[in-house]
């Protein structure tokens, strides 16, 4: 027995020593020099540099003012997807600041921020016309037997978006490690924008007789003759045109000293369709703030 006890003292002397030599975080212990993960819960508001490239699609922009040019004419199915201007892809640097709320549990942190950006000349146009395109006996035409009524439309249009600014109201959530805080984060956005398009179309009408005598077939071709309720130029201008849209993006805010941090963010936006033009916009961000 006493052989026993001096067996046993002896090993847990030799595992006490052995245990004093391990690393902090194999005897489950957190090491000194770990950087705890920083306080984010509250109010916070900064300042923010960009640059933004948007993609303004004006395929469809002059089918609403075509219809109205051509309604209620044999031409109005035939002209309704007509498509004579292209898309623009403007590119500006911008400025802006942004205010939000943090809410922290443990790691995670849920907030809600508005960001606001002023843009220096995101503008983009497009000018193009088609034509002429032939119309032969449209849907709804009723000419004269042996007659064929051919319709020639030209199409010359010019389309422009301006983006001023624009305010997003967004929501996100991020995972605290330390002094970063990656997050993502969706929302709601709204442009100003001055938006204009308008529309020069240009109509003739050739009327064709073709007769068939003695076995002989015989065309008679008309001239073409302008049709003046047609041929005619229809524009609108919204200036100052408030865009509503959704907004989604990733970021890194990073915790500078105190209170004072620094971000780095992309930002998506898609806007409805104004005037039957499309916007998206993508941004790219690098702001300073401060937490309270």
């Amino acid at each position: 027995m006493r052989r026993f006890l001096m067996a046993v003292v002896t090993f847990g002397a030799v595992g006490t020593a052995q245990a004093a030599d391990m690393p902090d975080f194999l005897r489950g212990s957190v090491p000194a020099d770990q950087t705890p993960t920083r306080n984010w819960d509250g109010w916070y508001a900064g300042g923010q540099v960009g640059y933004s490239a948007a993609n303004i699609d004006f395929r469809k922009s002059l089918q609403g003012l075509t219809n109205f040019i051509f309604r209620d004419t044999v031409l109005e199915d035939p002209t309704s997807q007509l498509s004579a201007l292209s898309r623009a892809n403007p590119h500006t640097a911008g400025f802006g600041g942004f205010v939000g709320r943090n809410y922290q549990w443990d790691d995670l942190v849920f907030g809600v921020e508005a960001n606001y950006s002023y843009l220096n000349g995101l503008a983009g146009s497009s000018t193009s016309s088609i034509g002429p395109l032939l119309f032969v006996n449209p849907k709804g035409e009723t000419p004269p037997p042996n007659t064929t009524d051919t319709y020639a439309v030209t199409l010359s249009g010019t389309a422009a978006v301006h983006i001023k600014d624009v305010i997003t109201l967004r929501g996100r959530t991020g995972w605290a490690t330390g002094n970063f805080l990656p997050y993502v984060f969706g929302g709601v956005a709204v442009g100003r924008m001055d938006v204009s398009r308008s529309v020069t179309s240009f109509v003739t009408k050739e009327q064709d007789v073709t007769t068939t005598n003695l076995g002989v077939t015989t065309t008679v071709f008309g001239p073409p003759v302008i049709i003046p309720s047609l041929t005619t130029t229809v524009g609108q201008e919204r200036p100052n045109n408030f865009v509503v849209g959704w907004t989604g993006g990733l970021g890194m805010e990073y915790m500078l000293w105190n209170n004072v941090f620094m971000r780095g963010e992309w930002e998506y936006i898609r806007f409805l369709s104004v005037e039957n033009t499309s916007v998206t916009m993508n941004t790219v961000r690098a702001g300073i703030g401060y937490k309270f």
